[in-house]
C-alpha cells in the first residue's frame, strides 16, 4: 500500500491570503491551498481581508468579486494602495466575459480566474509560472 502523497515543498513557502464570503469555498481553497504547502490565512469579506493585508505581507491574494459590503475591485483597489509592494493579486468570479477581465485589470488585478478554479492553474499563477502579469483569457 503507498502512502498518500505529501505537502509539496515549495522551497521558500509562499503566504496567500483568500478573501471569498462563501464558508464552503473558502474552506475548499485553504485546504487545498495548505495541502500544497502554502502558508494561508482567510477572511470572509473586504474589510476583514484588508485589515490583514494592511497587518502583514502576502505574497498573493485571492481575492472574489462578489464580496459583500466592499467588493473585490475595491479591494484591490485598496490594497494596490498601501504603500507597500502589493501581493500579486488574482480575481476570483464566476464571470469570464472581456468586460469582466477588463474591469479586473483595471481594478489592479494581476490575473483573473473564472471559478471553479483549476487547481493547476491557480498553482501555476501562484508560483508565478505563467510568463507576464496578465489576466489569461
Amino acid at each position: 500500500m503507498s502512502n498518500p502523497p505529501g505537502p509539496v515543498d515549495r522551497g521558500a513557502a509562499r503566504t496567500v491570503l483568500v478573501i471569498e464570503d462563501n464558508r464552503d469555498a473558502r474552506d475548499a481553497l485553504v485546504t487545498l491551498l495548505q495541502i500544497d504547502g502554502y502558508a494561508v490565512e482567510a477572511a470572509p469579506d473586504g474589510v476583514e481581508g484588508l485589515r490583514l493585508a494592511h497587518d502583514r505581507r502576502f505574497d498573493v491574494a485571492l481575492i472574489d468579486i462578489g464580496l459583500p459590503g466592499l467588493d473585490g475591485y475595491e479591494v484591490a483597489k485598496r490594497m494596490r494602495a498601501l504603500g507597500r509592494d502589493p501581493p500579486y493579486l488574482i480575481a476570483l468570479t464566476g464571470y469570464g466575459e472581456p468586460e469582466d477581465q477588463r474591469r479586473a485589470k483595471e481594478a489592479g488585478f494581476d490575473a483573473h480566474l473564472v471559478k471553479p478554479v483549476d487547481p493547476d492553474r491557480l498553482t501555476a499563477l501562484i508560483n508565478r509560472e505563467t510568463p507576464g502579469r496578465e489576466s489569461p483569457g
